[in-house]
């Protein structure tokens, strides 16, 4: 592996439709910064979020998830999931968002390959709208 400082900056072209990156720049602005910047921290945020899906052994973290509580059955199966992983979960907090919607954050702690399998049974319902797994390995 080559680093930073011995390989320097790379150059990369995107094609991008122009409205999303009109929305991009502008948000960027925003934010005062750059371009480049912007796009390392995306990348980065994506790498992160992403590198779930190749985890293993002991991780620690989130699970966030936003469903509409008017889909019928649909909070009694969230309920039901979580139970069938209750070694893994440490703690649950609900949020009304809106009138139809409803977050849930859950922290987790155990095998990586426990913590996939849990949000993707989670995913898998009707009526969710959103869900992000953020974690992280931990030591033994």
């Amino acid at each position: 592996m080559v680093h930073e400082a011995e390989k320097g900056v790379s150059r990369i072209s995107v094609s991008l439709p122009s409205d999303l990156l009109e929305e991009f720049d502008d948000f960027v602005r925003s934010l005062k910064l750059d371009r480049s910047k912007a796009v390392q921290m995306a990348i980065r945020n994506f790498l992160t979020e992403y590198k779930v899906m190749e985890a293993s052994g002991p991780c620690a973290g989130v699970i966030s998830i936003i469903y509409n509580h008017e889909v019928k059955g649909l909070e009694e199966k969230i309920t039901d999931i979580q139970h069938e992983y209750g070694d893994v979960i440490v703690a649950t907090l609900h949020a009304h968002l809106t009138k139809n919607d409803c977050m849930e954050v859950i922290t987790v702690r155990g095998d990586a390959e426990k913590i996939r399998d849990l949000s993707e049974r989670l995913l898998a319902n009707r009526g969710v709208k959103q869900l992000k797994v953020t974690i992280s390995h931990i030591g033994p």
